[in-house]
């Protein structure tokens, strides 16, 4: 998969999240680091119902624009903190208390950023 292409997903899915009023969508580059994804997307919802709604906004975004299909969806079962696994990069939505207690813009601190207003 080509850079551009896999930023233009990665886009897709963030702005997904933001039409479903995702809190706080960040897009970070963790392929130097991590090895196993290239991109995480993190966004977080107000309860498990809108973060149900954003997970299943992203599905469809991706799948209306031809982008990948997720290799495994994990969380569905409480809708806490759901982990959307597209191969080159991972989505995480959560709930504000678990995106709190999580942190992962903290432990990914030091990693580039993607501008999503592009």
């Amino acid at each position: 998969m080509e850079d551009d292409e896999l930023v233009s997903w990665v886009r897709v899915a963030s702005a997904a999240a933001d039409e479903k009023l995702g809190r706080r969508t960040d897009a970070f580059y963790v392929g130097e680091i991590l090895g196993i994804t290239d991109w995480f997307v993190v966004t977080s919802g107000r309860n498990s119902r809108q973060v149900r709604a954003i997970v299943d906004a992203i599905e469809e975004a991706l799948t209306r624009t031809a982008g990948p299909k997720p290799v495994r969806i994990e969380g569905r079962d409480t809708f806490s903190w759901v982990l959307m696994d597209y191969g080159f990069f991972v989505v995480h939505v959560f709930t504000e208390e678990a995106r709190e207690h999580y942190d992962l813009e903290r432990l990914w601190r030091d990693v580039p950023r993607l501008d999503l207003i592009a």
